[in-house]
């Protein structure tokens, strides 16, 4: 990224306007993309959610897993100047989709000590309920 603004520094000096907007917008699809991956790492809510469903129970790590995840991906996703988000509910949904095969992956190893492969566990779980219930905690105003 600093080669980046370096770039975008010797283009405005040399009065180079459209040559400046090319590289503002390569940084702001960099930004975006560390943003989505970062959101994507913390998309271990998922997990936690399709043990919560699969067992039919729920633990206090998995509840303190879960607001923690929700916290730092309505962090990540804020803009601190802007008071607005850099993704919308359905880029975030996107996302949530997109991490849920790893979750159900993940938990497969998990639930009930690991009893079910991935696919059986698909089974036992409603995805899109799944996405759902994470979108709703993590949209702003809707969990503390």
């Amino acid at each position: 990224m600093m080669e980046e603004l370096l770039t975008l520094k010797d283009l405005l000096v040399k009065g180079d306007v459209q040559g400046a907007l090319i590289i503002v917008e390569e940084l702001e699809e960099m930004s975006r993309n560390d943003i989505i991956k970062t959101i994507r790492s913390y998309a271990v809510i998922l997990l936690h959610l399709i043990k919560q469903q699969a067992e039919n129970r729920t633990t206090r790590s998995w509840e303190v897993s879960i607001r923690n995840s929700v916290r730092e991906i309505q962090r990540e996703n804020k803009r601190r100047k802007a008071r607005d988000y850099y993704l919308t509910p359905e880029e975030l949904l996107e996302i949530l989709a997109e991490a849920y095969l790893n979750a159900i992956d993940e938990a497969s190893l998990e639930v009930e000590e690991g009893r079910y492969e991935a696919q059986e566990l698909e089974k036992l779980v409603n995805q899109e309920e799944m996405i759902n219930r994470a979108l709703v905690l993590i949209l702003p105003g809707e969990s503390s």
